[in-house]
């Protein structure tokens, strides 16, 4: 390196030298804001600042004050400049993996007791990892099925000795080795029989299960004979699931890309001696040329922990021997970079591609819906665009257990942290939706006033004319008169303003109605399922109280001790009565309700939700 020099603001391009080297961006507080190589600095640096641009690079040559550039022996050089001046800088413009976590992985911790678990997040421990997997649900289940025939421990940091085992054991989800109820070895050969499952080798165990389950038959014992069979159901589902394979047993990466204004995903599948053993997904604002953009991140991915493999496959050429030679020097590595274009690596690829689309688009709809929202302010006459929404909605069941919630919209985007549900109170059993949404407009904006927080730009109730009205008087005797309420009624999707007797129609499927719709919608769930916890609550109170020697208080402290009926069904009747000071008949009976109440509500679920008054 030669040469390192400042241009200041407005002074033309032209002025740089034609050689290779690497361009600093700098703000106008002179820090940096994108860092570039080029084989010619002048070419490259020009081509920012000439003719008609796209979006994101319009934005970039916004924000550019000042260019500092460094003048480098070769383009190889510039490469491992630029690469370690974006380590130090962190640019906001240059590539910044963020990870997308896009499918879970199980992992098998590396520790003296290993723990099994779910996880989106790859640590370099030493730890095992099976997957990925595109069906939570069968994570679920595997997980589920490991903990019934192999149950590990559930406690963070190393096994510490303790006198007594916790709940998980008593439900038969530990097997203790804090308590010394296993050994070591015994331990370790479940680990290695849950390695095998997940592995896919479930041949003997599969046998061994169908061997216990024909023998609880032949005892009568069909409630142990239906659990191992739906164990054989689940280990059959979820090998439809198992990794996707081939025969090649080269060490493969696969680096998928997708990209749209300044947005821009990458994944990576991860191939191991024929499995697809990870898949990995990032994210980051990317503002150079595809072939920067890749170039950048590969450097940065395989930078420091990660192992570069024997075969790299991209969608896209890049200067491939200056990255061959860096991942040489870096790792010891002999990589062979391809660009396929047919064939099982052309169709590995096109899936990575694709996983990296799927992410591109998530990020895109994360990023709110702010066209839809200016159309909403537009059609309301409102005189801002409502980025921040607040929706309630009320629920109750012939004026039983009245509820409220209160859901809130950013950028179109659900911000669950700010959501709220209320008891309703004043209504003593009336059913008055009216004086419901006085009540819970007047308890949350008397406290936005109190504390000074921050207002919504649009108020939405889930109601006709009257709720608006009555959401419109509290605001007003509040001083926030200036909020915008406006109703959205099931029947016809009509919208109502406060004072004015005709509702408003959107046209069907346009974007403001969807936004509209969706806090609606999400309102409206949330105070249902909040409505049906405490009808579930009372039930199973009144349910516990039928069992002779269990009244009210007894009923309350089974509750408050274990939080829900479905851990007192999987509590044993010895736990439940050691902890609640009953019988054990008695806690057998409380054991049994609770498991033909928690099966009820599992198959009340996929029941469609009450309808709350309007």
């Amino acid at each position: 390196m030669n040469d390192r020099k400042t241009l200041s603001p407005g002074t033309s391009a032209r002025y740089l030298p034609s050689d290779p080297g690497v361009y600093i961006m700098k703000d106008a507080d002179g820090t940096p804001i994108y860092v570039g190589k080029a084989k010619n600095l002048r070419n490259r640096v020009r081509s920012y600042f000439s003719g008609e641009k796209d979006p994101k690079t319009t934005v970039l040559r916004m924000r550019v004050a000042g260019i500092e550039y460094i003048v480098t022996r070769n383009e190889y050089e510039a490469l491992l400049l630029e690469n370690n001046l974006i380590k130090e800088h962190a640019p906001r413009y240059n590539i910044n993996l963020k990870d997308g976590k896009s499918y879970p992985v199980i992992r098998i911790t590396n520790e003296a007791y290993p723990r099994v678990f779910r996880t989106r997040t790859i640590v370099e421990d030493g730890s095992q990892y099976f997957g990925p997997y595109t069906n939570l649900d069968k994570v679920d289940q595997y997980l589920e099925l490991i903990e019934q025939l192999y149950p590990l421990r559930k406690c963070r940091g190393p096994v510490k000795s303790r006198p007594h085992p916790c709940l998980y054991y008593h439900i038969g989800r530990c097997s203790a080795p804090c308590a010394g109820k296993t050994t070591q070895e015994e331990y370790l050969v479940n680990v290695a029989q849950i390695r095998n499952l997940l592995e896919g080798n479930t041949a003997d165990l599969r046998n061994e299960l169908e061997d216990r389950m024909n023998e609880a038959v032949q005892r009568l014992a069909f409630e142990e004979a239906a659990k191992y069979r739906d164990a054989i159901r689940a280990i059959d589902a979820l090998a439809e699931d198992q990794q996707v394979m081939d025969f090649d047993p080269d060490i493969r990466d696969y680096v998928g890309y997708a990209a749209k204004d300044e947005l821009c995903s990458f994944a990576v599948f991860q191939m191991r001696a024929g499995k697809l053993i990870g898949s990995e997904t990032f994210h980051t604002p990317v503002f150079g040329t595809e072939e920067e953009d890749l170039m950048q991140f590969l450097m940065r991915y395989y930078d420091e922990l990660r192992t570069p493999p024997a075969r790299l496959l991209i969608p896209t050429p890049v200067e491939l021997d200056d990255l061959v030679t860096f991942l040489h020097q870096k790792h010891g590595a002999q990589v062979r970079i391809e660009v396929p274009e047919s064939g099982r690596d052309a169709s590995l690829l096109r899936m990575a591609v694709q996983n990296a689309r799927s992410d591109l688009e998530k990020r895109a709809r994360e990023r709110g819906n702010l066209p839809a929202l200016e159309e909403l302010k537009r059609v309301l006459g409102l005189e801002r665009t409502p980025l921040r929404i607040d929706g309630f909605d009320i629920a109750q069941l012939s004026g039983k257990h009245p509820v409220a919630a209160l859901v809130t919209f950013d950028n179109g985007i659900p911000n669950k942290s700010s959501y709220r549900r209320y008891h309703v109170r004043t209504l003593e059993g009336r059913i008055d939706d009216y004086e419901a949404i006085r009540e819970v407009v007047a308890r949350r904006y008397t406290r936005v006033v109190n504390e000074r927080a921050p207002k919504p730009d649009l108020i939405l109730i889930d109601g006709g004319i009257g709720q608006v009205n009555a959401a419109a008087e509290v605001l007003a005797a509040l001083g926030l008169e200036s909020i915008p309420v406006v109703g959205l009624a099931k029947q016809y999707e009509e919208l109502f303003r406060p004072h004015h007797n005709e509702p408003l129609r959107l046209p069907e499927g346009s974007a403001p109605l969807r936004v509209l719709q969706y806090v609606r919608d999400e309102a409206h769930r949330f105070a249902t399922s909040f409505n049906q916890q405490l009808r579930s609550k009372d039930i199973a109170l009144s349910r516990l109280e039928s069992i002779p020697g269990i009244g009210a208080a007894r009923s309350r402290r089974i509750m408050e001790q274990f939080a829900s009926l479905q851990n007192v069904a999987e509590a044993t009747p010895e736990y439940i009565a050691s902890t609640c000071r009953l019988s054990r008949d008695t806690a057998q009976q409380v054991r049994a309700l609770a498991q033909q109440l928690s099966d009820a509500q599992q198959l009340s679920d996929t029941e469609p939700e009450p309808q709350d008054r309007e």
